[in-house]
Formats: structure tokens, sequence, C-alpha cells
């Protein structure tokens, strides 16, 4: 969801999310709460692969999957996934606007986009438009400006949040101030992943589950949390 920048990072594999078993279990778990506590019908808002879109298919919740893209028209486009082409996606290269009419859904899923929008308040003020009244915002894997794993990353050369031309880096304050500013009502948010979960090793697959377990206590640590790599939040549309 972002163009690139002239800075020199060493990128990892554009799916590590999808072999990493760790990150895997992350969405699970988000899957997991949409199926069981989400108004229905779910926009996977920049979906990516579409790994989620079809986790939620699979649990039968009625979900449209959107991805912006530079190379698609401005208009809405629908193709199937290239990784799961049971999913056809809509695909704009509009930096804003949404291929769908005024209070579509019942809950929309950010899970690592907001940060890379070129234009994050008019872009939630359209996920209000597209979101009924009442409806569900469920912001995860926001990037925490007081990483520990994100400054490491850019102290070693690799990828970090801020690398790219659009990318935003949120405390606490910022990121429930951007909703609040654009519609929304906060009802949660948390600090999590003290653990790296993007991880393809052998050793980090086999141990998946503890290293998923071990880094939700991490997340409950009071003082340890504030170096937490993400944010999450919950909210409402007013």
């Amino acid at each position: 969801m972002s163009r690139p920048s002239a800075v020199a990072v060493r990128q990892r594999p554009g799916d590590i999310n999808l072999q990493a078993a760790p990150q895997m279990r992350e969405y699970q778990a988000i899957v997991a709460r949409i199926a069981s506590e989400m108004p229905e019908p779910v926009l996977d808002w920049g979906c990516g692969h579409g790994q989620i879109s079809h986790m939620l298919r699979e649990r039968a919740v009625a979900v449209t999957a959107f991805e912006w893209s530079a190379d698609a028209s401005p208009d809405d486009e629908v193709q199937p996934l290239e990784r799961y082409p049971e999913i056809e996606a809509h695909r704009s290269s509009n930096p804003v606007a949404l291929p769908f009419a005024d209070d579509s859904f019942g809950c929309v899923l950010s899970c690592g986009v907001l940060e890379h929008v070129q234009r994050p308040a008019e872009s939630l003020d359209e996920l209000h438009r597209v979101l009924r009244p009442g409806g569900r915002l469920l912001v995860y894997k926001l990037p925490n400006r007081h990483s520990y794993l994100e400054m490491l990353a850019r102290r070693l050369g690799y990828y970090y949040h801020g690398a790219l031309v659009d990318d935003q880096v949120y405390t606490r304050r910022t990121a429930i101030d951007l909703l609040l500013e654009h519609g929304f009502r906060v009802d949660a948010f948390r600090r999590t992943n003290l653990l790296p979960l993007t991880v393809a090793h052998p050793l980090a697959q086999a141990l998946a589950g503890p290293i998923w377990v071990t880094n939700r206590a991490l997340g409950r640590l009071p003082g340890v949390s504030l170096l937490a790599t993400n944010l999450e939040l919950d909210a409402t549309a007013l």
C-alpha cells in the first residue's frame, strides 16, 4: 500500500508472512476473533496476498477483499488473487477512494495497512463512509514508534517502518487521536508482539506454538509492553 523510497534497506521475501508459522498464528487469532465477535459483512482492507480473506471464508464469514495497487485502474477492478484464486479482490490505484456504497460493511479490518497509506486521514474518512453506523474498525499491526525490533532492524540495515515514502509510525496518543478525529470511538488499545513473528527458520517453524504463547504473555507485562512492535485498536464508527 505504499510507494518505494530511495532508502536502501535489505528486503525480506515479500511472502515471508505466509512462510512464517509464528506469524500465521497471529492471523489465525485475528480470524477466530472476527468469526466469533464481529458483524458481517467484513472488508479486508489492503488484503495483500489474501490469506486473511481466505481464512475468513473457510469460517463461512462474508468477506470482501480490497487491495491498492499502483498498476491497477483508478476505477474498480475485480480480479482473482494469485495465491488464493478463489478470492476475487477489488483493486484500485486510487490512494483513498473505495468502490463501495455507503454503509456497506459491519466491520473493516486493517492488518498492517493503515501505516502505509498515502493519506491516512482521508482513508479513515472513507472507511467511516463504507461502515454502517456502529460498525467496527479493527486495526492490527500498526507500528509502534518505540519498538525495539524496529530500532534493531534500522541499525542492521533491514526494512523498518519509516523507510518508505508513506510509512507512518505511531504512539498510543497519536493513534487514538487519529481515529477520534475521523468519527470513531476507540473502545480498546493494546501493545503487542514483543517477539519477531515473521521468521521462517525451521526452529521457529517447529516452535511456533510456544513462540506465540510467550509473545502473548510478554505483551501483558507492564513496562515491557511499551517496547512492543505493534499497536492494536478496536474502534466503532459513530
